[in-house]
């Protein structure tokens, strides 16, 4: 039973990658607002109807990845070590997270694409900036539970969102200038340190 399930999920993972795959292939080479659902779900060699029922819309196809980072950040947050500040299990959950965007999205243009998106569609702006929200609640709700006696909800939300703010603004801003992959990731780091330990 264990074993279906895992072959499940790669299988759902793969045709999730390929739907990511092809869209950034169509939306570089037609455009983002010419390029339709049923394009990127031919291009992948699957049905609309499978689209569909790996992304809500195709603003979210450019977001693929971001529940697993949101994921990886809450388990390591978890996870804490014994006496780990909460800072620095934050910190920690953020390399993993920046980790895992090193992987996937730097590689394969999608962190690119996304960046040049957030400054000349809408929907795209209002999805990301929605999306990133909600991964702000999850990681700051997960930081309060791990550290009731020293955070509340005020300090927790402020912890999460001026390390994961520094991160997203130092990417966006490094993949903007056109850095390479390396550079952007770096960028990346330095921002989560900066916020974390203010130096």
């Amino acid at each position: 039973m264990g074993e279906e399930l895992g072959r499940r999920e790669r299988k759902k993972q793969r045709t999730r990658e390929a739907l990511a795959a092809a869209a950034v292939r169509l939306f570089e080479r037609q455009g983002y607002d010419e390029t339709t659902v049923a394009e990127i779900a031919e291009a992948a060699d699957v049905s609309t109807r499978t689209f569909f029922l790996h992304f809500p819309a195709k603003e979210d196809v450019l977001l693929a990845n971001v529940q697993v980072r949101v994921d990886i950040g809450l388990h390591t947050i978890a996870g804490r070590r014994p006496g780990e500040a909460a800072p620095d299990v934050l910190a920690r959950a953020v390399e993993e997270m920046i980790a895992n965007t090193w992987r996937t999205d730097l590689p394969s243009g999608m962190a690119g694409l996304r960046a040049g998106l957030v400054t000349s569609s809408p929907a795209v702006q209002a999805r990301l900036l929605q999306r990133v929200l909600a991964a702000h609640a999850e990681l700051a709700q997960a930081l309060r539970q791990a550290y009731p006696e020293e955070l509340d909800e005020v300090d927790a939300s402020a912890l999460v969102g001026a390390v994961m703010g520094a991160v997203g603004a130092a990417g966006l801003t490094s993949l903007r200038r056109g850095d390479a992959p390396e550079q952007v990731r770096d960028a990346m780091r330095r921002a989560a340190d900066l916020a974390v330990h203010r130096r």
